[in-house]
């Protein structure tokens, strides 16, 4: 196999997958990161099979393990009356079933064992601090130019480039497409405390849902189970600035003073709130010519199936094993890329979507979501993911 001299643009979680599966694959790789430093603030990232059983396959179970939890369940609440409105099985019935763990982790730990493996590789160059500002493709290359911090510029070529560059990507303006990702809505809180101040009956090994017509709460362990990850979706006409914009306590706690004790009790333990507003956009070109797009470059997903992350990993292996025999002519390749690509995150942005609208329902509909929850059971809930969960990377 001839080695090919790949262009990675962000290193993210999902730029650093593709980075690593090509390398271990014996390819070139040039991973170009905007920041100077890695730096993440503390939140919870969901690991389910489709995403798990690739990073397992890249040898990085054993380091996950030693950071993740692996809840035995979800336990969906109504954010008012705190009655249970039914169950996800996840922990044991997730693993046997889809033959890989569902796991939680902590961004920051997931993101250094994916730095650690990176820089372990001779074969990839990291380059920081550069800022990625044209990508052109050829029948023969690509290139891409950048500026350092310093205002300097340089081009560099490749075999292809892979946009890893995150929602608001160049990469995919260079492509053509240049709408902004469409606001949904939602402002996203998240913090994080220590999972010993919890409330009794919320510090278990499981994530807990509690739903409502104006938002939903996620909570779930993290940290090898030292932390607790909390994050409150609200309606809001206006987005927020960044990723992580901060947020008045006593703002949240007030839109939480009618939820259920334990909820109220939930929200009240962290002192610090971070918010980010919640985008998506719709995936029509994930390819052109020597240039390929991943993960939220392609096409950003509002998180209500936790499929961010994992949709990114799943392309990361999808590109890996399709430039697997490099005598293949590149853009053809590519081009099979979208094409297996499309249909698939075009189905997880819609479930996303849908599952936003279940959430939120009013008393009429939740009524019937409800009464569905029940009569599938914990089980049921989880066989209707087969579709998502048991998914595996054409070999």
């Amino acid at each position: 196999m001839s080695k090919l001299s790949i262009a990675v643009v962000g290193a993210g979680i999902g730029g650093l997958t593709a980075a690593l599966a090509l390398a271990r694959q014996g390819h070139a790789v040039t991973l170009v990161e905007r920041r100077t430093g890695f730096t993440e603030v503390g939140a919870g990232l969901q690991l389910s099979p489709n995403a798990s059983r690739i990073l397992i396959k890249l040898g990085l179970g054993p380091a996950l393990r030693r950071v993740a939890t692996e809840p035995e369940r979800v336990v969906v609440r109504a954010i008012r009356s705190g009655k249970v409105i039914g169950e996800v099985a996840l922990g044991t019935f997730m693993r046997e079933r889809f033959e890989a763990p569902y796991w939680v982790v902590h961004r920051a730990d997931f993101q250094t064992i994916l730095l650690d493996a990176v820089r372990s590789e001779p074969s990839i160059r990291l380059v920081m601090g550069r800022t990625v500002e044209s990508v052109e493709t050829s029948p023969s290359q690509a290139s891409l130019t950048w500026l350092s911090a310093g205002g300097a510029q340089e081009t560099h070529t490749a075999d292809l480039i892979i946009g890893a560059d995150g929602i608001w990507s160049q990469v995919r303006q260079q492509l053509g497409d240049r709408r902004p990702p469409a606001y949904r809505g939602y402002v996203a809180w998240r913090a994080t405390f220590e999972r010993s101040a919890a409330p009794a009956e919320l510090a278990g090994n499981e994530t807990g849902l509690w739903l409502g017509p104006q938002g939903h709460v996620v909570h779930y362990p993290i940290a090898g189970g030292r932390l607790v990850n909390v994050v409150a979706i609200e309606r809001s006409r206006t987005p927020v600035d960044g990723w992580a914009a901060p947020g008045r306590r006593e703002d949240l706690l007030g839109r939480y003073a009618s939820a259920a004790p334990a909820l109220r009790d939930l929200v009240s333990r962290p002192q610090e709130w971070l918010r980010w507003s919640l985008f998506d956009h719709p995936a029509e070109r994930l390819a052109k010519g020597r240039i390929a797009l991943l993960g939220d470059a392609a096409h950003p997903v509002l998180p209500f199936l936790a499929q961010g992350a994992a949709m990114a990993i799943e392309e990361a292996a999808a590109l890996t094993t399709l430039l697997r025999d490099t005598q293949t002519d590149i853009p053809q390749a590519l081009s099979a890329y979208e094409k297996q690509r499309l249909g698939r995150t075009a189905r997880v942005q819609k479930e996303a979507r849908t599952n936003g609208r279940v959430y939120h329902a009013g008393s009429m509909v939740a009524f019937g979501r409800n009464r569905v929850m029940r009569h599938l059971g914990s089980e049921g809930m989880t066989k209707r993911y087969d579709w998502l969960y048991g998914f595996r990377t054409p070999d």
